[in-house]
């Protein structure tokens, strides 16, 4: 397993001497406070008076933060009546020095430091901190409960503003309760996602009844959008992940009675397999290496083979490899020859334009591409299913729901009202255009890195990027790093570990600042991971 990173009250020599070369590449470097000196060193002028605490890696500082209760403070020097501007009747200490590695930001590092230095001074009776917060990071530090005030100081290049956070707003918000996997960390895995603050919000109202004609209207709604985005007749929600959605589909298949062919050219199509196993459905498995260019002619015999009537079902984008199918290519070769096309859109549906509407059967879901929260699953149909009580299990008979007006069981209104969120919130065509741009430049990042992505270049899904390291790249050991340094990436699911891949995801909300950074700590935890392998 690779080294976790430790925080402690600086003290030793050596940890001191990591302190000043730190101290010197963030105030004289990347905030020009102080001039730059020759050999790389940063003494702060209240050293002997400060204690610090620190965030390692191994035997590396890779984050501090100074404190000091002793007045005058620092900020006493630059705003006169300090005193004026604070809570009366506190005891005040003054924070300072906040500085992370640029490769370890994004993640629980500083909220863990200040805690730790919040509660040493704590013990010491000090109930708020004083603190100045350079410009860059003021919608951070508001995020942790800091209270600006009074002018900013420093120079052009270099300004900063004064704040405080009392120690209850501090314990309430940042400094104490937190877990290991608590913090700001980039969530880029292809589920849950990422959520934009209006989903968050429509989520947190109060939950409404599953029978009120309000919560009727949502589902309508949401059905209308869902069914326009993707170009499908109708769409019906289903409580559950899309695993009960692909469920309700080999129900549909199973009432035909008739053969058909399941690709499965990954997990995904793997699992299709298996749902139609389950299912008891007559039907042949195309299999083929994982990552491999589609088959095209294999595909075409298969579908030849079929009577009309027929069905093929396929993934769209089969999330385990990035590989995107070229869906219109097989719509066409299934309307020709008759077959029925049900296509598994759970990874595509949001992250490039998806047209079903020559698609008998199709799926989606609400926690990836969408942008809502996991649990709801939809299914995608060119006309409403009859009952078919005595030949399908209740929960996945689609035509119950037909009945019952989209809304047949229990369903929950916060996860309904989401989704409406997150569907009416979303310029679509300007987010297609968006990732593509951004899966083309971080592929172009990653190729300089020499890792290797497993989807073939012509068939590459902009949503998802998996990656095939080297033997001698541990992924496990590799996204731990990333991790500990505040992004999350897909790298413990079974699959992903037999084949020693990692995944990056889109699917969900993030910023260019993010992915920037991303390949930076990506470069750093492979030449680490490569090195403990030395």
């Amino acid at each position: 397993m690779p080294e976790t990173l430790r925080y402690k009250i600086a003290d030793t020599l050596a940890e001191e001497e990591a302190i000043h070369r730190l101290n010197h590449r963030t105030f004289a470097g990347e905030i020009p406070q102080h001039p730059p000196d020759p050999q790389g060193r940063l003494v702060d002028r209240f050293h002997t008076e400060n204690t610090y605490a620190v965030c390692l890696d191994g035997a590396d500082v890779v984050a501090m933060v100074a404190g000091r209760c002793a007045r005058p403070f620092s900020l006493d020097g630059k705003l006169s009546g300090l005193d004026d501007y604070l809570p009366s009747g506190r005891t005040p200490v003054e924070i300072r020095l906040l500085t992370v590695d640029p490769r370890y930001r994004r993640g629980t590092i500083l909220p863990r430091l200040l805690s730790m230095i919040a509660e040493h001074f704590a013990a010491q009776g000090c109930d708020l901190a004083v603190l100045s917060g350079t410009t860059r990071a003021l919608a951070m530090y508001r995020r942790m409960g800091c209270v600006p005030f009074g002018p900013l100081t420093g120079a052009p290049g270099a300004q900063f503003q004064p704040m405080y956070l009392t120690i209850e707003d501090g314990r309430r918000l940042t400094w104490t309760g937190l877990t290991p996997t608590a913090g700001t960390a980039e969530n880029l895995l292809p589920g849950p996602v990422a959520v934009a603050p209006a989903v968050s919000a429509a989520f947190a109202r109060p939950p409404v009844y599953h029978r009120s004609d309000a919560h009727l209207r949502s589902v309508r709604d949401v059905h209308r959008r869902l069914a326009d985005l993707v170009g499908a007749r109708h769409a019906q929600l289903l409580l559950g992940s899309g695993t009960v959605a692909n469920d309700a589909v080999a129900a549909q298949l199973r009432l035909l009675d008739t053969p058909g062919v399941v690709l499965a050219y990954g997990e995904f199509g793997e699992r299709l397999a298996d749902h139609a196993a389950r299912a008891g459905l007559d039907h042949t498995v195309l299999a083929g290496p994982w990552g491999a260019p589609t088959p095209w002619p294999e595909i075409e015999r298969a579908v030849a083979a079929l009577p009309a009537g027929g069905w093929l079902w396929t993934v769209h984008c089969e999330t385990s490899t990035g590989q995107l199918l070229d869906l219109p290519r097989l719509t066409r070769l299934c309307a020709d020859a008759g077959v029925l096309l049900c296509v598994d859109a759970i990874s595509s549906i949001g992250t490039v334009p998806v047209d079903l509407s020559g698609a008998h059967l199709a799926t989606g879901t609400s926690g990836k591409a969408l942008g809502g929260y996991p649990g709801l699953s939809m299914v995608f149909l060119r006309r409403p299913p009859r009952p078919a009580p005595g030949r399908i299990p209740r929960y996945l008979d689609l035509g119950c729901y037909a009945e019952a007006d989209g809304v047949a069981y229990t369903q929950s209104s916060n996860l309904v009202a989401a989704l409406e969120a997150a569907l009416s919130a979303t310029d679509w065509p300007a987010r297609y255009a968006q990732l593509d741009r951004a899966a083309a430049w971080l592929r172009a990042r990653l190729d300089r890195l020499g890792l290797t992505v497993t989807a073939p270049p012509k068939e590459v899904a902009p949503g998802v990027v998996t990656l095939a390291l080297p033997p001698e790249l541990d992924a496990a050991r590799v996204g731990a790093r990333l991790e500990a340094a505040g992004y999350l990436l897909a790298y413990q699911s079974g699959y992903l570990r037999r084949r020693n891949w990692l995944q990056i995801s889109l699917m969900g909300h993030w910023t260019w600042p993010t992915l920037r950074g991303l390949v930076a700590a990506l470069a750093e935890a492979t030449r680490i991971a490569a090195a403990a392998r030395v």
